[in-house]
């Protein structure tokens, strides 16, 4: 029988960022707390950009964001915001969604399985993601459980598993 694999990915579901991001900017614009200071939440081409009167107001945008992507299973490693900077009368801020994985990331990953993953598995980097393989499913699933376990800056899913 031949090997066993999985790819490791850090791909985002775009229609689930979109979900969250359309409930934060409902409950934005309900809160009592964000009446007439100009707050906002809204896609500005591939990122997310926040506005609002203040620097403590951007921030508590940013939070219910966070707040409404974790509620919808989407790991805040993906998500990348800057720092609230003035702009006109408001405090713009803009968040950068991150997806794949770099060539840095991918080789720290690979040097993880082949260190302290079990013998036999292999890890070769494609792109912006990983395959890994071995004789037997189980050391593919210690892969699985030993990559969770560490805390990496990238959200990594795991799939095509066979």
């Amino acid at each position: 029988m031949g090997d066993s694999s999985f790819d490791i990915v850090s791909k985002l579901d775009r229609q689930e960022v979109d979900n969250a991001l359309n409930q934060a900017a409902k409950e934005v614009a309900n809160r009592f707390d964000f009446r007439n200071v100009d707050a906002g939440i809204k896609w500005s081409g591939e990122a997310i950009e926040i506005q609002a009167n203040t620097e403590e107001r951007a921030n508590a945008v940013l939070d219910v964001l966070k707040d409404k992507l974790v509620k919808r299973s989407i790991s805040l490693k993906a998500i990348d915001p800057s720092e609230p900077k003035l702009s006109g009368k408001v405090y713009k801020l803009s968040v950068a969604l991150k997806e794949g994985i770099s060539q840095e990331d991918a080789k720290k990953i690979g040097k993880i399985v082949r260190e302290e993953g079990p013998k036999g598995v292999k890890a070769q980097i494609q792109g912006d993601e990983l395959r890994v393989s071995s004789k037997k499913k189980d050391d593919l699933q210690d892969v699985i459980a030993l990559l969770k376990g560490k805390d990496l800056d990238v959200a990594l899913q795991f799939v095509n598993y066979r």
